[in-house]
């Protein structure tokens, strides 16, 4: 800007300059007398002018010869010129077109074409940050790992490009099966960009997969500070994390802090169920069993299950029947018609040979909700009660063939689980266990009946015997 400037100054001082000296010559006629050696010539006023003119413009052909000159020779010694400046734009059209031709040819699946349009925008712009991410993903398109493998060691080098490096190799480490390098990789990721949301779930699934509770903490801690998770969310997978400490802190022997642990998670997330049971356990044998029947109680309030009737039964193991059966009814009285309290009350009133109280627990669950258990059930109340052997058979035949009622679920692959896990032993997705029916085919349920003293065939042994 100030350049122009300075150009337009100069121009308008010259013309006033040739103006004025105009002026002059016609003031002061004849004219111009010029004397060469021998030769004089003689102007007059609008010759000189026009020879004056000339002149200027000699000079500045003569200049910018001299200019054109003087940038030939820095182009041919390497400098940066003008003609350089415009041979490096062309160069540059070019391999942005041949870039964004590979990205094309990628999208669509045309890995070799990529390939080829990667070297032509290499050989025009000497950029390899850019240019060598396509080539990697169009070697592994291809197939050829072992090329796609250089590329990102090469991308390691440089200080910009060294995350994608690093996220590449560990992509391959994974889809290998590698995944102790995979974390470790996943780690040097996180150290470099520990706010990129999908190098934290692959960092915090890949502990959670190697048991590293205490480093998933850590890198959940990350996820919330950094703002990629709900505080919610947050709670709930550091209870999971939590209760899995203390399962391993049990193992060890560790049992005070075990308890602990235990007791912390079911604070954090007081509706997941393995917690609940776990803290009621450890409240127990802190001798504090009122407390333990608040925790067992919220959780079957928000979701009855097996393990927390289970886990209640614990609190008194000495009780009779008839005891059992009335404190089991506190626990119960927040989900009465809830099909997993109906079959636990049977349970009990079944332990207790109080079979038509039993069948009046279960009420009409098998006409209106028929799941192996339940069906199971009602034909040991049947034979409790003395009905044909054809009834029990009837029943037993269609809980062969019956739902098998809520399980544990894997919401990401369908996966049904014996018992409660962190990851799913399928796609090992973390905290993706619900209980919830399974799609089929689905597997028994265990422990489903482990309350029931007697089994099918016991009530006719009994009256056998």
């Amino acid at each position: 800007m100030l350049w122009s400037l300075l150009k337009i100054l100069i121009f308008v001082a010259i013309v006033a300059g040739l103006t004025y000296g105009a002026g002059i010559l016609m003031e002061n006629a004849p004219g111009l007398h010029i004397a060469v050696a021998d030769v004089e010539f003689a102007l007059g006023p609008l010759q000189a002018v026009i020879l004056a003119l000339l002149l200027v413009a000699v000079v500045w052909l003569v200049l910018k010869l001299a200019g054109f000159l003087v940038a030939l020779l820095r182009f041919l010694n390497g400098d940066e010129t003008a003609i350089s400046r415009y041979f490096s734009r062309s160069r540059e059209r070019r391999g942005f077109q041949a870039l964004a031709d590979g990205m094309l040819a990628l999208a669509s699946g045309e890995a070799r074409l990529a390939m080829s349009n990667a070297a032509k925008a290499e050989r025009y712009l000497r950029r390899p940050e850019l240019t060598n991410l396509l080539s990697a993903q169009a070697a592994e398109m291809t197939g050829d790992r072992a090329r796609a493998t250089e590329i990102y060691k090469k991308l390691l080098q440089d200080d910009r490009t060294r995350f994608v490096g690093i996220r590449g190799l560990m992509k391959q480490k994974l889809s290998d099966g590698d995944t102790d390098t995979a974390m470790q990789l996943a780690e040097k990721a996180f150290a470099l960009k520990p706010r990129h949301e999908e190098t934290q779930d692959t960092l915090l699934q890949l502990q959670a997969r190697a048991e590293d509770w205490k480093g998933a903490r850590q890198t959940l801690n990350a996820k919330l500070r950094h703002g990629s998770l709900p505080r919610d969310v947050h709670k709930r997978r550091d209870a999971i994390l939590a209760l899995c400490e203390a399962r391993d802190l049990m193992v060890d022997g560790e049992g005070p802090r075990a308890r602990d642990m235990a007791i912390d998670a079911n604070r954090l997330s007081p509706d997941l169920i393995p917690a609940a049971a776990l803290a009621a356990r450890a409240l127990n044998e802190q001798d504090k069993p009122k407390q333990a029947v608040k925790v067992l109680k919220r959780a079957w309030d928000v979701q009855p299950h097996p393990d927390l009737a289970a886990a209640f039964a614990e609190l008194a193991p000495d009780e009779t029947p008839a005891e059992r059966i009335a404190r089991f009814e506190t626990l119960v009285a927040g989900k009465p018609d809830d099909p997993e309290t109906r079959m636990l009350m049977a349970e009990l009133h079944i332990a207790a040979e109080d079979f038509p109280a039993a069948r009046k627990a279960l009420g009409d669950l098998v006409e209106t909700d028929p799941t192996a258990r339940g069906l199971t059930l009602m034909a040991a109340i049947e034979r409790g009660m003395g009905a044909d052997d054809s009834l029990v058979r009837g029943y037993l035949a269609r809980a062969l063939s019956a739902p098998r009622g809520s399980q544990w679920v894997c919401d990401s692959c369908g996966a049904a689980h014996e018992t409660w896990v962190p990851v799913c032993t399928r796609c090992h997705g973390f905290d993706t266990l619900g209980w919830k029916r399974a799609p089929a085919p689905q597997i028994a349920l265990p422990g489903a009946t482990d309350m029931l003293p007697l089994l099918v065939g016991g009530p006719s042994g009994a009256r056998g015997a």
